[in-house]
């Protein structure tokens, strides 16, 4: 990455329009068209991601989302990590253990290879500019718009606040400012976050047009879905921070043993790999494939009619190898707090000249820099 992101934001291209969302084959075609544009010219493209400090990561992070920023890190794609921290609240009356959690999440990227001298890791709460953005964002959608938002309909039916805030509201307008700030033109997304960034090209494109039409100041960004397999939680639900039912990175070798013993599975013995008639024991052993790198029918093929206990004894084994040199890394890391303190600092700086840099070509597209 380099040192100074922002003086080459300007020679980011804009990234094509998609006059439709994506799905089905067209979805895979255009991905698979996307990663070869990637693959051929990765210094095109700036990526914006992030997660918000509401627990620890785990291998449904690990596998859905942190192994592929690490992969367009080393590919030589610009990339820009966001500690949503403000963002904890649009489903929370308040933010617990905030400190430790942000140093957590930080420690979870340098753990699966985020390297800071790359990657601009920074926090929501430290980039005023970015903020300032949401205002003339949010002029440019209309309530019936967010209130459409079918990701935005499903956090307040499952919110776990009496009545929701404002800010579960506009967290489409929110995360559009997350994005465009930096200019990404690329972002990693699972297919039911889609309905987001569709927003996102629709205020850059309002935005263009109502205030700069002829030079544009904000590319479209581009969808790059998620190719990673679905894995469920030990108790053979959704995968959650929140639920205790995941593997988090910072675990040791014997919570991990803990956990993937009391993970469900049924009744027949003889283990295949069969996601649709049997997605518990089909999840697990795709854990154990995907950490030893192989097909998940050669290894339910293996196990056989070893049975739910070895099924579990092989998926412990292959997690606690996969993930040794992470944790190592993690723990070491963790001895050095300082460390962990002046990569945010130093990435809050780099996002904040990024950020004010946007604010001000904001300014003076709409006339109001005096």
């Amino acid at each position: 990455m380099q040192e100074h992101p922002e003086t080459t934001s300007s020679e980011k291209p804009e990234a094509p329009r998609h006059e439709t969302g994506l799905a089905g084959t067209d979805a895979v075609d255009k991905n698979a068209a996307l990663e070869q544009r990637i693959l051929a010219d990765p210094g095109r493209f700036r990526v914006m991601t992030g997660d918000r400090p509401t627990g620890r990561l785990h291998l449904g992070h690990y596998f859905g989302t942190l192994q592929n920023r690490a992969r367009l890190q080393e590919l030589g794609v610009e990339s820009f990590v966001l500690v949503a921290d403000y963002q904890v609240l649009t489903d929370r009356d308040v933010a617990d253990n905030l400190p430790e959690s942000v140093e957590g999440l930080v420690l979870d990227y340098l753990a699966v290879g985020i390297d800071p001298a790359r990657t601009t890791i920074y926090a929501h709460s430290a980039v005023a500019a970015l903020n300032q953005l949401m205002l003339p964002f949010l002029s440019l959608v209309t309530v019936a718009e967010l209130g459409r938002n079918p990701t935005v309909k499903d956090e307040v039916a499952h919110s776990r606040q009496a009545s929701v805030s404002g800010l579960m509201f506009t967290y489409p307008v929110h995360q559009a400012a997350d994005i465009l700030f930096c200019k990404a033109n690329l972002v990693p997304v699972g297919q039911d976050q889609l309905p987001h960034l569709e927003l996102t090209r629709t205020i850059a494109r309002r935005f263009n047009a109502r205030y700069a039409p002829e030079t544009g100041i904000f590319p479209e960004p581009e969808a790059l879905l998620s190719a990673a397999p679905l894995l469920l939680g030990t108790d053979g639900g959704k995968m959650s921070k929140s639920r205790g039912n995941a593997v988090a990175l910072a675990d040791d070798a014997d919570q991990t043993a803990r956990l993937i013993r009391g993970a469900k599975t049924d009744s027949i013995r003889h283990i295949t790999y069969a996601p649709a008639t049997r997605p518990e024991v089909s999840s697990l052993v795709l854990l154990a494939a995907l950490c030893l790198g192989r097909d998940p029918r050669e290894v339910a093929d293996e196990i056989g009619t070893g049975g739910a206990g070895l099924l579990k004894r092989t998926v412990t084994e292959a997690v606690n190898e996969y993930l040794a040199p992470i944790r190592a890394r993690r723990t070491a890391y963790a001895q050095e707090p300082g460390f962990v303190r002046s990569i945010l600092k130093e990435g809050n700086e780099r996002a904040r000249a990024v950020a004010e840099e946007t604010l001000d070509e904001v300014r003076r597209a709409m006339g109001t820099s005096y």
